[in-house]
């Protein structure tokens, strides 16, 4: 066998005394196998550049906390909501419940699922289309968009009116056993198909499905409200708001937000994805009747823009991420100058892509979902530093919060959510009037933030 192609002996020895050759690999060695890479990696000088003072901030209530579930796009939707609510009734704090469109989703993403099965049917069963859609057809993680089409259909309840439960909390148990299901129903589904049955026949399983999931998601999330009593007191112990609402009543009286004024807007540099256009990617969504999701893809400098515009306006701004890259958790930073692992190992691994590089590599797509509530500007009213509202509870970071350096933002942000009057007049025509360039569903761009 040609030694090219083998790893032998002689390179296991050379690689050795290279190694060995080098005081910096021995004590990088000493230091990674006892705290771990990104410990080792920390630089103070870089953790103290990153203060919690803010030239812009709006203030929230206390910390949320998602558990071990991937609902961040649904806590970071519904803390930009709970915000208005805190401000309109001077409330100390206040929580929508996240289990309330955690049903919803769940049933939504079913019925979505099983509409692509039925149109996928006579679509090979290995092929890379059906395979895609198997592979996690009602995970916990979503889009503003797909959020946004949940409150519109079925509004939003305060925390009380449907709390957690031990499957809202921690969702393994639920998402396995129903993906097992859906899985199952697809299976009789292409069957039936197979067998020449009519589309008749292929609805009657479908509803059948769908009654059985609703089952399971009552059995382990409880019965969502169709109306409930409400009692809001103010930070004075006066009564601010009192009745009884539908869902789609509190939404409209308590939280107040004008859904179709606010747009999603990505940045991904990436050769088949030029700026200044509409996208949308293939089968992604989960309310059939509200159709897919819809993007404008601009630079990272115009993302920062509109969301400091909307910050000063007063109004927190919903942003997706690829969270887990140049990140010290528990002290709750996101800053390209606070690790240095490519110094610490004595070569490029983090420095070996560019943007674009990382996401048509598969290094980097959207993780997570957070909400901006703050921001720093230098004298020419540049950002420098932005305050990130977590939903890993008051515990983590600081006091709940993150801080994100203007430079991680322009590596490792890739969505915004604003209201559109912050675009300029071009955006808003593009994004209004543009026929959006169709993506294929594993795009990174149809990636759905779900980080526990």
């Amino acid at each position: 066998m040609d030694t090219h192609t083998i790893i032998t002996a002689e390179d296991l020895a050379e690689a050795r005394t290279d190694f060995r050759s080098e005081r910096a690999n021995v004590v990088a060695k000493n230091a990674v196998t006892s705290v771990g890479l990104r410990k080792a990696a920390r630089v103070p000088e870089g953790v103290a550049a990153n203060p919690l003072t803010f030239d812009v901030e709006v203030a929230q209530g206390d910390r949320c906390d998602q558990k071990r579930s991937g609902r961040c796009w649904m806590f970071a939707s519904l803390n930009t909501m709970r915000f208005r609510t805190i401000k309109k009734y001077n409330l100390k704090t206040f929580e929508l419940s996240q289990a309330y469109p955690l049903f919803f989703d769940k049933l939504e993403k079913s019925n979505w699922f099983l509409e692509n099965v039925i149109d996928t049917a006579d679509e090979p069963l290995h092929g890379r289309l059906v395979s895609y859609l198997l592979q996690d057809p009602i995970g916990d993680g979503g889009q503003w968009d797909m959020f946004r089409a949940l409150v519109r259909k079925y509004g939003v309840v305060p925390k009380e009116a449907m709390p957690e439960t031990a499957c809202s909390e921690n969702t393994a148990e639920l998402d396995s056993y129903l993906t097992r299901y859906l899985r199952a129903s697809a299976k009789r589904l292409r069957d039936s198909r197979a067998r020449g049955g009519s589309e008749e026949g292929l609805r009657q399983l479908k509803a059948e499905a769908m009654t059985n999931v609703y089952r399971l998601l009552v059995t382990c999330l409880g019965e969502p409200p169709e109306s409930f009593s409400v009692r809001l007191r103010d930070k004075d112990d006066k009564l601010a708001l009192s009745g009884t609402f539908t869902p789609q009543e509190f939404f409209s009286e308590a939280v107040g937000m004008e859904l179709d004024d606010y747009v999603s807007l990505i940045s991904a540099p990436t050769e088949d994805k030029p700026f200044g256009h509409t996208y949308t990617v293939s089968r992604l969504g989960n309310v059939v009747e509200a159709g897919g999701v819809r993007y404008l893809n601009l630079e990272p400098s115009e993302l920062k823009r509109v969301a400091i515009a909307q910050l000063k306006d007063g109004l927190p701004v919903w942003f997706g991420c690829d969270v887990a890259q140049s990140y010290l958790s528990s002290e709750g930073i996101m800053d390209t100058a606070a690790l240095d692992v490519d110094g610490l190992l004595g070569f490029r691994v983090e420095a070996g892509f560019d943007k674009a590089s990382r996401l048509d590599y598969g290094e980097s797509l959207m993780t997570h979902a957070m909400v901006l509530e703050g921001v720093d500007l230098d004298d020419a009213g540049k950002p420098t530093l932005w305050k990130v509202e977590n939903s890993w509870g008051k515990d983590h970071g600081r006091d709940g919060f993150d801080t994100m350096s203007d430079a991680w933002f322009d590596e490792y942000v890739y969505q915004v959510v604003v209201d559109k009057r912050y675009l300029s007049e071009e955006e808003r025509r593009t994004y209004e009037t543009e026929e959006p360039r169709v993506l294929e569903p594993w795009d990174p761009m149809g990636s759905l933030a779900l980080l526990h």
